[in-house]
């Protein structure tokens, strides 16, 4: 009988630790052929690893392999500045764990593969293995650390909430409808109602995972599944408070993608944003700068056009120095039911959007914590009342002011980067047209 004790030692080095060993040492390595490069007498092979690549240097015809064959390989580390990380190594024996059936579809060695999306996409399996495409999914990774160590730090406990319900937490029509053994049920479009519920339970709570939207956009700005990265917390004087902790936690995602993830950045060319501070203007105000600035006639006064929300950045990042900018007080028409009136003005809301380099990655705001007052609502917005029996628990039995927000992982990954589609900052995109790979 075996018995596993956790002890997980293995006899091969990281590419980290070959890195740094000196002139003449032995390692032992294993990887994936990324690249290889025939000059006859010598072989050049780009060895992918976890955090980068090796470059591994083979004598004559000494190990039949090609790209994608998965290997083990030992050596003598040489130091070489020009090797990537200044050291290879010259490998003395080689062993093949699997062999690539066929050569490689798309050049994945090369920085840019000039792939159209649509191809880029469809060979997803193959083309996530360039090094730039592994960076961007780099980046992301430390997005989502720096937004959950933030809230940790801050006193939130981390959720899970169910993505098949029985109710719709936004209103509208844009819902994955689906069989529930004879009963209706959707796929989740926000965990707002469960982050909501849990308030009186933990008072700060966060929540990553997937969303669901059965919008029919096929726009470079929209998917039909992302993910939301959402926070709830409680006992807060003004929904401002929430902007503040947002403020907070984009100032500690900056910091961990500075201190842990610079090669990533170096690798995309990425220049982080100040985020010590961060202006905020209400939405009506917006509209009219913008329209005076810029000459553009307000079409819309119940929410933003895309082009509006790029002037909007435009205007601050130029005048305020800011590539963010929070946009306040939207009207009540355009907000979801629990959104909190501005008691002021109740024809605005207490909530917010976050703007990034011209696009919408947040929506946030103060929810309504009073039962009578979140009933009147569902009355006036022409809802039942009976059809969120269970969500309106959440008042009825007694909450705190409270408010929180969803920050959309894929939209904030994709400014950051410089791409446009944010498509590029999905690893398996859905949309309209693509449920595959």
């Amino acid at each position: 009988m075996k018995t596993m004790s956790g002890k997980t030692q293995s006899a091969h080095s990281t590419r980290e630790a070959v890195l740094a060993m000196a002139a003449g040492e032995t390692a032992k390595v294993h990887g994936i052929v990324h690249t290889l490069r025939d000059l006859g007498d010598v072989k050049f092979m780009l060895l992918r690893m976890p955090q980068g690549v090796l470059q591994c240097v083979i004598s004559g015809d000494a190990f039949a392999v090609r790209e994608g064959d998965a290997v083990c390989a030992e050596g003598e580390v040489i130091r070489d500045e020009r090797a990537p990380g200044g050291a290879e190594l010259h490998v003395t024996a080689l062993s093949i764990l699997s062999r690539a059936a066929e050569a490689m579809p798309v050049p994945i060695g090369k920085n840019r593969m000039n792939l159209s999306l649509d191809t880029d996409l469809a060979l997803r399996f193959v083309t996530l293995r360039n090094l730039r495409k592994r960076a961007v999914f780099k980046v992301q990774e430390g997005i989502v650390r720096g937004f959950r160590e933030a809230l940790q730090r801050e006193g939130f406990t981390e959720i899970h909430s169910p993505k098949i319900v029985a109710q719709n937490a936004e209103g509208g029509a844009n819902l994955f409808r689906m069989e529930y053994f004879g009963r209706r049920a959707y796929l989740a479009q926000s965990p707002q109602f469960y982050k909501q519920a849990m308030v009186p339970v933990y008072e700060r709570v966060f929540e990553i995972g997937p969303v669901f939207r059965a919008e029919k956009h096929n726009t470079q700005r929209h998917l039909n599944e992302y993910t939301s990265m959402d926070f709830e917390m409680g006992f807060i004087e003004s929904f401002e408070d929430v902007m503040e902790m947002e403020t907070k936690v984009l100032q500690n995602i900056m910091h961990v993608l500075e201190t842990d993830y610079a090669p990533q950045l170096a690798a995309l060319h990425v220049t982080l944003p100040r985020v010590d501070t961060i202006p905020a203007v209400r939405f009506d105000e917006a509209k009219r700068m913008v329209s005076e600035k810029y000459g553009r006639r307000i079409r819309d006064p119940f929410d933003l056009e895309p082009e509006e929300e790029q002037l909007i950045s435009r205007l601050f990042a130029e005048e305020y120095g800011s590539e963010f900018v929070f946009v306040t007080h939207y009207p009540s028409k355009k907000r979801p039911f629990y959104a909190a009136d501005d008691p002021e003005d109740p024809r605005y809301t207490l909530s917010f959007d976050l703007l990034f380099r011209g696009l919408e990655v947040t929506t946030g705001g103060q929810r309504i914590h009073d039962y009578g007052e979140q009933v009147q609502k569902l009355l006036r917005k022409g809802m039942s009342p009976e059809d969120f029996e269970g969500y309106l628990m959440i008042h009825k039995y007694g909450t705190c002011p409270h408010g929180g927000l969803g920050l959309g992982l894929e939209r904030l990954t994709s400014r950051l980067i410089g791409e446009v589609n944010v498509r590029e900052a999905c690893l398996f995109p859905r949309d309209q047209q693509r449920i595959e790979p």
